[in-house]
């Protein structure tokens, strides 16, 4: 019995040779920036909080900023966070 086309345009499609690549070697470590910047983040938003806390409203930005200050410090420590997960 005569086959269709399609059945062999299939089959041909299925008999390629399929190229293999070659795997990537998993980086082993870590970037040299990762750990300076997560610590330095994490640093700078828990001075920033501190000082707020301490002396905001001596500091004419922090008293202008009033309670955005929070936001900021807590997203400097949240970007630290972000940033350590590119640490191996």
């Amino acid at each position: 019995m005569p086959e269709s086309s399609s059945r062999k345009t299939k089959k041909s499609s299925a008999e390629k040779v399929k190229v293999e690549k070659t795997p990537k070697k998993p980086r082993t470590t870590s970037r040299v920036w990762v750990a300076p910047l997560m610590l330095g983040c994490w640093l700078l938003g828990l001075a920033w909080l501190v000082v707020f806390y301490v002396a905001g409203q001596d500091i004419p930005v922090m008293r202008d900023l009033n309670n955005w200050n929070l936001l900021i410090g807590m997203g400097l420590i949240a970007t630290g966070f972000v940033v350590s997960t590119q640490w191996i």
